[in-house]
Parts: C-alpha cells; sequence; structure tokens
C-alpha cells in the first residue's frame, strides 16, 4: 500500500494528515482486517487446550 498523504500544520507543528479518499478506505480496510486477525488469534488461544472432534466422528454422530 503506497500512500499519499498531505501533512497539514499548525504554529509550526503537525496537526493534521490529509489522504485520497481511495486511501483512506485502503487504511481502513486494513485496519478491520488487523482487528480482526487479533480477533480470531484471541479466540484460538482460548480454545488452544479444549478437546477436538473429528470430521469424522461429527459425520457419524449426524449420520451422514
Amino acid at each position: 500500500m503506497v500512500l499519499n498523504p498531505q501533512i497539514l500544520e499548525k504554529d509550526g507543528e503537525k496537526q493534521f494528515v490529509v489522504l485520497p479518499y481511495e486511501q483512506f478506505v485502503e487504511v481502513q480496510e486494513a485496519l478491520d482486517d488487523f482487528e480482526d486477525l487479533k480477533a480470531l488469534r484471541a479466540a484460538m488461544d482460548a480454545e488452544r487446550e479444549e478437546p477436538t472432534v473429528s470430521l469424522a466422528e461429527v459425520e457419524r454422530e449426524l449420520g451422514l
């Protein structure tokens, strides 16, 4: 992802960043993906020690 920010200053200090809308959307989607990944990893860690059931066993229990 290549960003083309415009930095706005006030009294010689950086105050704001302006991005083209398309780049803003890309950044927002990347942040959403990152948050989803963090949630997935947390869920996997929480369930790591839980017992598992094989697909064959589930199929057998469901009569498939």
